[in-house]
């Protein structure tokens, strides 16, 4: 009896023996697969994650390029930046505070003012006391001396260098330079698959915003080890877990030589000195460059790059945004005006291609031409005149009689065979269409009621028609070249920092104006004997001596009185816009030029002694330039 319970005991311990076996070779297993997941699967992922643990990696600031003129001249550069900041825990109020204060030659209010700060920063907790607050920006130098020299006596206070942007020339090209802004959180979410970072700078506008990815370079990067540790030690930490390659060197951004003329932007700057308000663009008759192009009123672009800080860049933006004379406002390309007796240039060809206007044929001018009910006024009473003449004296009663003849398709469409109306693609600032109304878009803004008016404001730049101060410019280069219209350029190349020419950029023709050379010649001479002539309307200012044919204008606006416009200054606002558009010299033109003076009343009396000094200034630009020796100039970079 008890051999058979002994025997059954037995048994049972077996076979608990064995799922006991079973479950420890399971678990063993099991043990094992996580181990080889761990270890071989995902250990390379673990291994990294632990490398993270140890190894940091510091990014290494790159430069961003150098913005030059055609002639080499820099008008964007960096300079370094010294920024002010303090650790609110670390630093002692009653001891060295006043020191600080004393230092950085505070005012007493600026010092209270960043007391507060500092003992705010302290109030919010533990974890804000320890940050960094910034207490002021691009201290001067021998503050920053000051501060370095007595760095041991003031704990908690750190002078941190940064770059910013510096344009040595101030508010003069601001418009096509543009200024730098600082990622914020909209531009950093669209821009995330980049290498921007938060406090990280960008084009805002201009060539810095248009060229921003060439301007920009590369970050580098530098490995190390986290944590503190002897130097010996750190060394052997580096050895073993810092892998090759252990720094990226931070690669330049690139330089960019313009085809803008720095010296010819101040010769207009000084011409435009005694006008509020305008835009003057001079490009090149034979490859479409733009020379110069100022819009005034200008800015600072090294007050809003933040060189200053945010509250400066606040300010000023506050004061720009309140100018009723719109400083921000890039005119040469950003805004659209009539251009007034300046397309009659362009209504003259339509007629002499349909063969509606006689040469020799003469319009008898009393003041005006009556039309149905209307009268429209002419600028006064030339009796008799040609073509010629009409061009001459801008004889408004001339090219009603050729409105009442013609087609107003026919007036868009050579306006818009010389890029009138239609955006001219020179990309660096938001750019004004303009307008070349078709008898459709005036049968729609009207409800279907068209009236022939319209053609006869349309022949002399009036009406709904507006154009840009570019789109002119070259539209009179192609009338001084003989038909061909560029495609304007800002950009002549880009280039390492060491002047090695990476990519450059040659003239691009748009498009070539089918014209009747004999119809141009007739127009080429109206355009000289508006300026050479003495009934001409720009003889009595441009005088003898100036070399270059054009034609004035003056474009009536609309009398709407501008928001935040003082009630007393509204009869500025009312005033016509003055405008003189030609070129330079009369035979073999090089320059097309275009003077806009906003507001500015006549074009003869205002527009053109603008136009004849920048062309006098140019001129004398020139001969300095051929002047110069040939080794001299071999130094220079490559010029237009």
């Amino acid at each position: 009896m008890n051999f058979w319970v002994q025997r059954a005991e037995v048994g049972e311990f077996r076979r608990r023996y064995r799922w006991l076996v079973l479950f420890v070779l399971t678990t063993f297993l099991i043990f094992i697969g996580r181990l080889m997941q761990l270890q071989v699967l995902e250990g390379g992922l673990h291994r990294a994650e632990a490398l993270r643990n140890i190894v940091g990696e510091r990014r290494l600031a790159t430069t961003r390029g150098v913005i030059r003129d055609a002639y080499g001249k820099v008008l964007a550069a960096n300079r370094p930046s010294y920024n002010v900041h303090v650790v609110p825990q670390y630093i002692d109020m009653e001891k060295t505070w006043p020191e600080v204060v004393k230092l950085m030659r505070l005012e007493p209010d600026e010092a209270k003012e960043l007391q507060q700060k500092i003992l705010d920063a302290i109030a919010k907790g533990e974890k804000r006391a320890k940050q960094q607050t910034q207490l002021k920006v691009d201290v001067d130098r021998n503050v920053v001396a000051a501060l370095e020299t007595h760095a041991a006596e003031l704990r908690g206070i750190d002078v941190v260098p940064v770059p910013v942007r510096y344009y040595p020339y101030g508010s003069l090209a601001a418009h096509m330079l543009g200024y730098m802004r600082e990622v914020d959180a909209d531009t950093l979410a669209r821009l995330q698959d980049t290498d921007y970072r938060a406090g990280d700078r960008l084009g805002a506008v201009g060539v810095e915003r248009r060229w921003e990815s060439y301007l920009r370079g590369q970050r580098g990067w530098r490995k190390f080890i986290r944590g503190r540790a002897v130097r010996e030690r750190v060394e052997e930490l580096e050895e073993r877990y810092l892998e090759e390659p252990r720094r990226q060197e931070p690669i330049p951004g690139r330089d960019i030589s313009l085809t803008v003329d720095i010296e010819l932007e101040r010769s207009i700057e000084r011409a435009m000195r005694g006008q509020l308000a305008g835009a003057v663009v001079v490009v090149d008759v034979r490859t479409g460059r733009v020379l110069a192009a100022l819009s005034k009123p200008s800015f600072d672009p090294n007050l809003v790059s933040g060189g200053g800080g945010k509250e400066a860049v606040q300010q000023a933006f506050r004061r720009y945004l309140n100018d009723p004379l719109k400083p921000t406002l890039d005119k040469t390309i950003s805004a659209a005006y009539p251009p007034g007796s300046t397309y009659k240039p362009f209504s003259a060809l339509a007629g002499l291609e349909q063969r509606i206007i006689n040469p020799r044929s003469e319009v008898d001018c009393r003041g005006g031409y009556e039309y149905g009910k209307r009268y429209f006024r002419c600028t006064g009473v030339h009796r008799h005149v040609n073509l010629h003449e009409a061009m001459v004296q801008s004889c408004n009663t001339y090219f009603y009689e050729l409105g009442s003849q013609i087609n107003i398709d026919s007036l868009v469409e050579i306006g818009m065979e010389f890029g009138l109306g239609t955006k001219t693609g020179i990309g660096i600032n938001p750019e004004a269409r303009g307008r070349m109304p078709t008898r459709g878009w005036y049968t729609r803004r009207y409800k279907g009621a068209f009236r022939g008016g319209f053609t006869l404001l349309a022949a002399i730049g009036q009406g709904a028609s507006t154009v840009n101060v570019l789109q002119l410019a070259l539209s009179y280069a192609a009338l001084a070249n003989g038909g061909t219209l560029y495609q304007p350029q800002v950009v002549r190349s880009i280039e390492t920092s060491d002047g090695t020419i990476v990519q450059d950029f040659p003239p691009r023709v748009r498009q070539m104006v089918e014209l009747n050379q004999e119809d141009l010649t007739l127009i080429q001479n109206g355009l000289v004997g508006v300026v050479r002539e003495r009934e001409g309307t720009a003889h009595k200012e441009a005088g003898d001596e100036v070399d270059m044919a054009g034609k004035t204008g003056t474009a009536q606006v609309s009398h709407v009185t501008p928001r935040g416009v003082d009630p007393d200054k509204v009869w500025y606002f009312n005033r016509d816009h003055a405008w003189f558009a030609g070129y330079a010299p009369t035979q073999s033109p090089e320059i097309a030029i275009v003077v806009l003076v906003e507001h500015g009343g006549g074009g003869g009396k205002n527009a053109v002694p603008v136009a004849s000094r920048v062309v006098r200034d140019w001129q004398n630009l020139k001969q300095k330039r051929l002047a110069v020796k040939p080794k001299a100039v071999a130094g220079q970079r490559s010029a237009l």
